[in-house]
């Protein structure tokens, strides 16, 4: 699973630290949404860099992912997106240090931090309508919120139905993960006999690759220019073999706020 930095307890974990013929169970997951569901385990969650632009690129995986540190930095392998993001943030850097403004250096900033990879989380739970393992999409903020609820009915997670839901808008987009007090009462009859299947089988960690579009390297320089990047810069131009240059050295940024994201499109 290349394509993901953590999985399992390894991504459970790390919010501790400050397309194939398979069917898919990513699910849509807007404001107003909500889920009756189930936990199976606390460590079936994924963490994942996705790449895109908000209308303009779906979001996306690298094919060939670049190598992460344990803290998230690039270390190698950088993909054409954190690359294009590494010289707008070198423009950013000059022009500060020939005299410019904050007013003209931070549109500079704000539009390499677009291509950079920005942390995710796919999260699963059993939803207790359709009988079926399904995955939802999550920012950091709101993993580590879930994953909190989860550890705090760890023992209980056999005996417990929960209510996923998502509110809000934008910056204001809030997730909860709430128990059903009253199974008996809150579930329906088909909620209940879900329920009593949840712990037929585990997850499937596997089937957290479905949930993700993955773009090759070709796809991703077609990606920068509807997104505006001039990929000349980088040596590379539409049907032809890049330029082979020094990777540029790729600078830590700040955390995206939740619900500025692209999201993900199926």
């Amino acid at each position: 699973m290349a394509m993901f930095t953590k999985v399992g307890e390894a991504a459970a974990q790390a919010t501790n630290d400050n397309g194939g013929a398979q069917e898919s169970p990513i699910v849509t997951f807007k404001s107003g949404t909500t889920y009756k569901v189930g936990v199976k385990s606390v460590n079936d969650v994924a963490e994942y860099y996705g790449y895109g632009i908000y209308k303009k690129v779906n979001t996306f995986v690298p094919k060939n992912p670049a190598e992460r540190n344990a803290r998230g930095f690039i270390e190698s392998n950088p993909s054409v997106w954190d690359r294009a993001a590494d010289l707008l943030y070198t423009d950013a850097k000059k022009a500060e240090e020939t005299g410019a403004s904050e007013a003209d250096v931070k549109p500079i900033r704000d539009e390499a931090y677009l291509f950079r990879g920005k942390k995710r989380y796919l999260r699963a739970f059993f939803d207790l309508a359709t009988g079926k393992d399904i995955v939802v999409d999550l920012s950091p903020k709101q993993e580590t919120q879930i994953k909190a609820v989860i550890e705090k009915y760890a023992k209980k997670l056999g005996k417990v139905a929960f209510e996923l839901g998502k509110t809000g808008q934008s910056t204001n987009a809030a997730v909860s993960l709430s128990p059903v007090l009253d199974m008996d009462e809150d579930l329906t009859d088909a909620e209940r006999v879900n329920f009593e299947k949840l712990g037929a089988a585990p997850f499937d960690l596997e089937s957290f690759e479905t949930c993700l579009y993955v773009a090759d390297e070709a796809e991703q320089v077609k990606n920068l220019v509807i997104a505006g990047f001039d990929i000349a810069r980088l040596g590379l131009s539409i049907g032809a073999a890049p330029v082979i240059t020094a990777e540029p050295e790729v600078t830590d940024v700040k955390p995206i706020p939740d619900g500025e994201v692209p999201q993900l499109h199926f």
